[in-house]
């Protein structure tokens, strides 16, 4: 369970980025006020154009930024109380891939999983099941420096899901993948909605969006602007296609949708 209530980021500006912004004011608010829940066994699809805030957002739920007010409470704990415990409780993963170059997938996972204090038997079997599921294997001594994109993404799988997260946060985690490692991602997603697990995934692929999402939200310019299911999202907007609605909706609140 996700549950953000009010949370704000507010980030002061420079001399430079009030020139660049136009703008006159000491701060700049990236994320205004916003509230919404994810359950379990769920995907919950959080949109928004560039620029629009939703990846601040996801990283305030996962501890890497602290809100400036309002806190996100998963799975009982908070996020600005005990961001220790919440990342216990968390799989964070995006597109933007970060690795150590100079090892091996299984010495990342192992390692990961002695953060996560994990006895050795429990982390051996999650690793061969990982490693199984992701095709991991035939190319677990390679070290990452040698590996293409899509090898990489696996191993910041298996990384991030080492510890069997009961919370996964999915940020762009298909882009820029070929097609085969993408529809593995996606296949995972599809695991962890089957083992009751809160996910909560933002992606641009409206296809990938249409496939996966239970429940869908729309930020633009740091406000929450949509947010129900995802059969009355379809119920509401059947004369059109996702991307149209989307595009719709984002521009009725005065930004562009350059998704």
């Amino acid at each position: 369970m996700i549950q953000v209530q009010n949370i704000q980021k507010t980030y002061n500006l420079t001399k430079q980025q009030k020139k660049e912004l136009q703008t006159t004011a000491p701060s700049i608010n990236a994320v205004n006020n916003i509230s919404f829940e994810c359950k379990p066994g769920r995907v919950y699809s959080l949109l928004g154009p560039n620029g629009a805030g939703k990846t601040t957002t996801l990283r305030m739920m996962s501890t890497i930024l602290k809100p400036t007010s309002g806190d996100i409470v998963i799975g009982g704990e908070s996020v600005t109380q005990n961001p220790d415990r919440v990342r216990a409780k968390i799989g964070f993963l995006t597109g933007s891939t970060n690795l150590y170059d100079r090892l091996s997938p299984g010495e990342i996972v192992d390692y990961f999983g002695a953060l996560h204090n994990m006895d050795k038997a429990t982390l051996a079997r999650r690793k061969d099941e990982l490693f199984t599921k992701m095709g991991i294997h035939d190319f677990s001594k390679k070290r990452i420096g040698q590996m293409s994109t899509g090898m990489k993404q696996k191993v910041s799988i298996a990384r991030s899901m080492i510890h069997d997260p009961e919370v996964v946060i999915f940020d762009e985690p298909t882009s820029g993948l070929d097609v085969i490692t993408a529809n593995s991602i996606i296949e995972l997603i599809k695991d962890c909605k089957l083992a009751q697990k809160t996910v909560i995934f933002s992606s641009h692929i409206m296809s990938e969006v249409d496939l996966l999402c239970d429940d869908l939200a729309i930020i633009a310019k740091g406000d929450l602007i949509y947010n129900s299911t995802m059969d009355e999202f379809r119920k509401s907007y059947s004369d059109r296609s996702l991307t149209e609605a989307f595009i719709s909706i984002v521009q009725s609140h005065g930004q562009p949708a350059n998704v």
